[in-house]
């Protein structure tokens, strides 16, 4: 069942049951109003009409209506002896063969008014009487003895009452048809706005487009704030599929990129192993044959061919590592991993990293700028992760640096410190910047100008997010690049309450 029908239905449910209240109190208030005067003439009629029991000759009770009795127009009267059986009744219902119904003496019948119907030669007429018992006190006791019966026509008022009844019961049937058609329209009306937001799920579903928007007709009622929240909602939708997307295609590339870095030295090692195998194996055969199977010392050309292929195994086994010690700290990244960080002086870590520079293989000079701004200067971070930092900025300034300088510095502003790697190098092109931090991505496409991974600066990013800091670089092409990296001061909380002593100690 549609809510539309269901609101329909509620709606007329709740329209029938106010039109059955309401009718029934129409009713009862007209049933009472009609027949407010016909029951007083009764109760006027009875107050003045007195019987008078008397015996007669046979010891019998006889109920005669007294001389002061007063008997008003179009008033019907009947008394009921329940001694003898005898009925007495006005000229009225005597000459119309009127008989009123009336209950048994063991009936005990009350005082009250009664609805009857009485036989005339034109049909079955209504009549309203008000019956009232005749008891006397017969040896001390009061004893049952007849009934009187006042009588009007009540025709009219039941035709009247009927009527009405007819009226109040077939208006209120049209009215709930009438007000279930036209709530029926106006429902519909009132949720087509919702119709249109299904067709337009529904297209969205089909054609798989989060672009598409829901129309937004009509007033800002709550079906307009509901297509108003649904807009917003596939706007976020299509935001997060997008970068899901995103997300996947770098899953992607990074997977193949990584494929394409872990194949090329497994194939170097590969190749280098397949030669040693078939080198010695030709020395094996040659010793078994020449000298009795003794073996014999290399010659000098098997010798370097043999040095060569151990060197090269050793290279590509190291440069595995690194890819995969790479690989992993960009997994721990992803994964969400947090860094443990202590408040850490800069200047003895800087000299440290300084020290382990100096023996970095490279072209180029090396030396040490301005490191004075880190005096005194500690900032909450890792050990470990902040010197992989920096040898990352140094090894990549040497890798790119044939010849030249690479230059570490400090600079400080605000409540930042700066270190300062700058080179002499190679350079690149500014509008690859937004792109060097990229995972695998190398400023040379041919991935053979220079030895490396493409992770490094990944990994410096995201050691750069974890402490809070950021990086500025200026390159140009063949004059060389400068990369800034900022960390946020620890300020040490013993600093106010120095101060403080301090100042005390001037008013001293």
């Amino acid at each position: 069942m549609s809510i539309r029908l269901r609101l329909t239905l509620w709606y007329s449910g709740l329209l029938a049951g106010t039109l059955l209240a309401f009718g029934v109190a129409i009713y009862l208030f007209v049933n009472w109003n009609t027949y407010a005067d016909l029951k007083e003439q009764l109760r006027v009629q009875n107050n003045n009409f007195h019987i008078e029991p008397s015996l007669n000759f046979l010891d019998k009770i006889n109920l005669n209506p007294s001389s002061n009795s007063i008997v008003q127009k179009d008033m019907f009267i009947q008394i009921v002896n329940y001694n003898d059986g005898a009925i007495q009744q006005s000229n009225n219902l005597f000459f119309n063969n009127i008989r009123f119904p009336y209950e048994d003496v063991k009936a005990n019948p009350k005082e009250g008014f009664v609805k009857i119907k009485v036989t005339l030669k034109e049909g079955k007429y209504d009549m309203l009487t008000y019956q009232r018992p005749i008891v006397v006190n017969l040896n001390g006791e009061p004893t049952l003895v007849g009934l009187l019966q006042l009588g009007v026509f009540s025709h009219n008022e039941e035709r009247f009452l009927h009527g009405l009844r007819t009226i109040l019961i077939f208006s209120s049937l049209a009215v709930v048809l009438i007000a279930f058609t036209a709530g029926l329209f106006i429902a519909r009306q009132a949720l087509r706005p919702i119709e249109r937001v299904i067709r337009s799920t529904e297209q969205i579903e089909k054609g798989s487009d989060l672009s598409v928007r829901i129309p937004a007709i009509g007033p800002k009622d709550e079906i307009g704030r509901l297509v108003s929240t649904l807009n917003i909602m596939l706007s976020r939708l299509e935001l997060a599929y997008n970068e899901l997307d995103e997300a996947y295609k770098a899953q992607r590339r990074f997977v193949s990129d990584a494929s394409h870095e872990l194949r090329t030295p497994l194939t170097t090692i590969r190749g280098n192993i397949d030669l040693l195998e078939r080198m010695w194996e030709k020395v094996r055969a040659s010793n078994l044959n020449e000298h009795n199977g003794e073996w014999l010392p290399l010659d000098a050309d098997r010798y370097e061919m043999s040095k060569e292929a151990m060197s090269d195994i050793s290279a590509e086994a190291k440069r595995m590592s690194t890819l995969v010690n790479d690989l992993l700290s960009l997994a721990r990244a992803d994964a969400g991993y947090t860094m443990e960080k202590t408040p850490l002086e800069l200047m003895p870590l800087t000299e440290e990293v300084v020290r382990r520079a100096q023996l970095l293989p490279r072209t180029a000079e090396w030396r040490v700028g301005d490191l004075s701004p880190l005096l005194g200067v500690s900032v909450t971070a890792n050990h470990n992760y902040l010197q992989q930092l920096l040898f990352i900025f140094i090894e990549n300034a040497f890798k790119y640096t044939p010849e030249g300088i690479v230059e570490l510095g400090a600079l400080r502003k605000d409540r930042q410190i700066g270190f300062v790697i700058r080179d002499t190098g190679i350079g690149m092109n500014p509008e690859e910047i937004p792109h060097i931090f990229d995972r695998f991505y190398r400023a040379d496409e041919s991935r053979g100008v220079t030895v490396g991974t493409g992770l490094g600066l990944s990994i410096a990013k995201w050691i750069i997010d974890e402490h809070q800091g950021s990086v500025e670089v200026t390159t140009s092409e063949g004059v060389g690049t400068k990369f800034t990296i900022w960390l946020p001061i620890t300020f040490s909380d013993t600093s106010p309450s120095t101060i403080i002593e301090a100042a005390d100690d001037v008013d001293e």
